[in-house]
């Protein structure tokens, strides 16, 4: 399948949070509670991306889509954890978010967008990157992998938004940029 990869525009927002909220029930079923993801509310999610799209460079949403849907999205920006994440001799951004609307898994267009963000965090100026990832996430850990991300034995507890009282593990992964 064959996606076109764009800039999201504020327009986009409440599609963008459908698929992050359906992202994450599909994808942490099981890992996080079933309370948390019942919990999770598209519309503050469409809010806080109405924010993000609107923020200046690097900070940016890239889409793959068709003409009809959105199929995946890439949210990338500087190290948002500069004492924590950024390397010590390189510039580093981070993908901040990357999900693939569940029934579109496996049709690239995760890929697509991945590497969109990828190269604009490259044009940015950015030599290092970093992501986090839930450490039970075995599907997501294997495509980061794949995209030449490396699990660097960086580990935290991450509270869940929905509920801020349930944490879960997260692992960091990092990778040079061009």
């Amino acid at each position: 399948m064959s996606w076109t990869v764009r800039r999201a525009r504020l327009g986009d927002a409440a599609e963008i949070a459908q698929i992050n909220v359906d992202g994450w029930r599909a994808a942490y079923q099981g890992i996080v509670s079933d309370a948390a993801l019942d919990a999770l509310d598209v519309g503050r999610f469409a809010e806080q991306y109405r924010a993000v799209i609107t923020m200046p460079d690097p900070v940016a949403v890239f889409l793959a889509a068709s003409e009809q849907r959105i199929a995946a999205f890439c949210g990338v920006c500087p190290a948002r954890d500069e004492h924590r994440d950024a390397h010590p001799r390189r510039p580093t951004g981070e993908i901040a978010a990357l999900y693939a609307d569940p029934p579109l898994l496996g049709t690239g267009a995760g890929h697509a967008a991945h590497e969109e963000g990828i190269r604009h965090l490259t044009a940015a100026g950015f030599e290092h990157a970093v992501l986090w990832v839930m450490e039970e996430n075995a599907p997501a850990r294997r495509f980061y992998e794949h995209h030449g991300w490396a699990c660097d034995g960086v580990h935290d507890r991450h509270a869940v938004a929905a509920t801020q009282s349930e944490t879960v593990s997260q692992v960091r992964y990092s990778r040079l940029l061009a």
